[in-house]
């Protein structure tokens, strides 16, 4: 019995490798310490052998949740966008698993599920993550609202982005950012030993690595917000301005037009407030949303960093319309035909 007993700790110890003090009773702590040396830290090392590659960039990271213990910590979306690259990503609002998968499979170099707009919390957004994670894509968490609350929630998830809205001048930001960052640094919430973000404590390598491999992203959605945009960009942690054309067009005062002239001008202000924040200080990505009069080709000549091109809902949207109107179409040719021929036949 007392060899069984043995042989169930040494299991234990092999697979977590190490116990979280903290969060295990004493009698058990007790039992496990005699064990927990001799157990050495494994290296993993992890391959995605479907990575392609495509016109604008190439998809190298693994995982949204990159392995501390690989002595060459994949890339990440930080790590590409500061490569120069421009990255082509969607807008996640059906909280479909199946949706986020075919998106990854697809191509995109990233993918955010949206809990501002969509219809899921964190409950729904992590099993989104587990698909998109499985097809090497990096995904980012659009938070409803900017609190430390949410930002504490989604970010145990293990994101590689987080994205805040309605971030109006450099005090919204700079508290964005504190919602981020653990203690000194911040006041965000710590249970890195047993979330999802530090692979559930298997990630050694977390506390060291969290800042530099996370993307902050502050989104500018109104004039205030404009006339601070590069304020906002040039605070310490804002890695990338996401520019907000929908909001930004009922800021200005027209809603059911983003496409006129003193929307596109107000954008335009924002833009070069958030390209030129980097000369001579530290500036911010440029990340935005193609609309119908602004495609994902326009928004990269005028320097954009991230495009977002697509909405889930949007594209299923017009497709699914495409085709109903498709097959109406058919059947109105059918019918005149049928017409036609049947006044062939009277007039016979």
């Amino acid at each position: 019995m007392a060899a069984s007993a043995s042989t169930c700790n040494s299991s234990f110890i092999s697979i977590y490798r190490k116990p979280l003090s903290p969060f295990l009773s004493p009698h058990l702590f007790q039992t496990l310490k005699p064990h927990l040396h001799k157990t050495p830290n494994p290296t993993i090392h992890l391959q995605n052998p479907t990575t392609t590659h495509r016109p604008i960039s190439a998809k190298s990271s693994p995982s949204d949740l990159p392995l501390s213990t690989d002595p060459s910590r994949p890339n990440t979306l930080k790590s590409r966008l500061a490569g120069g690259e421009t990255l082509y990503g969607i807008f996640l609002l059906s909280f479909s698993p199946t949706i986020a998968e075919i998106a990854g499979l697809a191509g995109y170099d990233f993918a955010v599920v949206d809990m501002e707009h969509g219809h899921g919390g964190v409950s729904s957004a992590l099993p989104c993550l587990h698909a998109l994670a499985a097809t090497g894509t990096p995904a980012i968490l659009r938070l409803p609202e900017s609190s430390p609350t949410w930002a504490k929630k989604a970010l145990d998830l293990g994101p590689q982005g987080i994205m805040f809205p309605m971030i109006e001048g450099p005090k919204s930001a700079r508290k964005a950012v504190s919602y981020c960052h653990f203690p000194p640094d911040g006041v965000r919430g710590s249970a890195h030993p047993v979330v999802r973000a530090s692979k559930y404590g298997i990630d050694d390598g977390y506390l060291q690595n969290y800042k530099e491999e996370l993307l902050i992203m502050c989104q500018v959605e109104t004039v205030d917000g404009v006339e601070k945009a590069a304020e906002i960009a040039a605070v310490d942690g804002v890695d990338a301005i996401q520019m907000g054309p929908l909001d930004l067009s009922a800021s200005v005062g027209y809603l059911w037009d983003p496409g006129h002239k003193k929307v596109r001008g107000v954008l335009r202000e924002a833009e070069k407030a958030v390209l030129g924040s980097s000369e001579g200080k530290k500036g911010a990505f440029m990340c935005g949303f193609a609309m119908p009069h602004d495609p994902p080709e326009e928004l990269r000549n005028r320097g954009y960093h991230m495009v977002s091109g697509t909405v889930d809902t949007g594209l299923f949207r017009s497709a699914a319309v495409e085709d109903v109107q498709r097959f109406k179409s058919c059947l109105k040719s059918e019918i005149v035909e049928e017409e036609e021929e049947d006044k062939k036949y009277w007039s016979e």
